[in-house]
């Protein structure tokens, strides 16, 4: 059952992405802050949001920490995998272990690499809206803990959450504005994936730490990471400006 701490707590969220989708909101940072709110309401270890691109194939469009984005792009290079099977069918895969001989049948490739990282279990959400399906939403698990049916059903309103933000409301019917809104997100995230790359190298820090302080100066002035990204790329923000993380009480 979801405790009375955790109903409060999933309102506020709720409320957070309302506040949100603003007529020009940042679609890339609202799936980041959506994909850490999935590890704190529903106690994972990590999880990933991915969509399909207009060749069908799954892209990772936000991640609350770098092994999920590894892992989940492992997945798709491969064509498999508990989230690639939800995709294409439309249907929850939840509480799979991968532990058991079945998993590794099944994903030859998928299972080991999550072993390596230290998933037992995971689960695989569809974003869907009605019969149209763009994507999924990816949890792990450290742990044998199962998730109950309570939980589960707010995967799916996270999910569904994540779906309405993509697509947005006003454009639903209108399949070419979806499109260019999903190709729109997908370019963004490549252009955001070089600038952490950039910062991480010049830093000398983990991509996570050199994408959280890129994120908290383009929230800190108001600019949206593809906006300041894009700059990046091009030349024309000088990236000294920004604090490069403070890794002084950083464990190894």
């Amino acid at each position: 059952m979801i405790s009375m701490a955790r109903e409060q707590r999933l309102a506020e969220v709720f409320v957070e992405i309302a506040d949100s989708l603003i007529d020009d909101f940042d679609v890339l940072d609202l799936l980041q802050r959506l994909s850490a709110r999935c590890v704190e309401l529903l106690d994972v270890s990590a999880a990933g949001i991915l969509l399909a691109d207009p060749q069908g194939e799954l892209q990772v469009i936000a991640a609350s920490d770098e092994h999920t984005r590894l892992l989940e792009l492992f997945a798709r290079q491969y064509d498999q995998g508990p989230c690639v099977e939800c995709f294409r069918s439309g249907a929850a895969r939840t509480n799979i272990d991968l532990r058991r001989p079945e998993s590794a049948a099944d994903w030859p490739h998928f299972t080991p690499r999550a072993h390596e990282i230290g998933f037992r279990a995971t689960h695989a959400i569809p974003l869907r809206l009605r019969d149209r399906v763009v994507g999924a939403l990816n949890l792990f698990q450290r742990t044998e803990r199962r998730l109950g049916g309570d939980e589960i059903a707010l995967a799916q309103a996270l999910a569904d959450v994540a779906t309405i933000t993509i697509l947005q409301q006003r454009t639903l019917e209108q399949s070419h504005v979806e499109n260019t809104q999903l190709n729109t997100a997908l370019t963004s995230r490549i252009l955001v994936e070089q600038v952490k790359g950039v910062l991480a190298e010049r830093w000398d820090t983990s991509v996570d730490e050199a994408f959280a302080a890129f994120r908290s100066y383009a929230r800190s002035h108001h600019l949206r990471l593809t906006e300041l990204a894009r700059r990046v790329v091009d030349g024309t923000f000088d990236t000294g400006v920004i604090p490069a993380p403070d890794t002084t009480n950083a464990t190894s």
